[in-house]
């Protein structure tokens, strides 16, 4: 079963298909949002594609654990993918993503929102290893 991962922004939205058997991520595709409104459509045609088993949004943690205004928004949208899809939402600690999604797509065409979206699969898949071995 698939998870989709997402990287909220307020203009782009980042979209990753992971697969927990094999743990890994892949890049899909970006969506746009307007003002922090998401293109739904968008969104729609690719849960309905991959028929995810839970989603998995970023949450932008300051470096000292606190949560920002961007946290609350992310929060916002995971409540509202919940809402519409009726999936379980979960979130993963996204510090630094971006960065490492701009030094991934070095001589690459993929989209770094994207490609910050299978960071955020990468980490919540690792964190779900990481319980299961306790």
């Amino acid at each position: 079963m698939a998870i989709l991962a997402f990287d909220y922004g307020k203009t782009w939205i980042g979209i990753a298909v992971a697969e927990p058997r094999h743990g890994t991520a892949t890049p899909l595709t970006t969506a746009r949002a307007k003002r922090g409104r998401p293109h739904w459509a968008t969104i729609d045609t690719i849960v309905a594609q991959w028929e995810p088993m839970t989603l998995v949004v970023g949450l932008p943690l300051n470096m000292d654990d606190t949560e920002s205004e961007m946290s609350a928004a992310s929060r916002r949208f995971g409540r509202a993918l919940n809402k519409r899809y009726g999936i379980q939402v979960q979130f993963a600690d996204e510090r630094l993503s971006s960065f490492e999604a701009i030094d991934r797509n070095r001589g690459q065409k993929t989209s770094n929102h994207a490609m910050a979206a299978s960071i955020i699969a990468e980490t919540w898949l690792g964190t779900q290893q990481d319980s299961q071995a306790d």
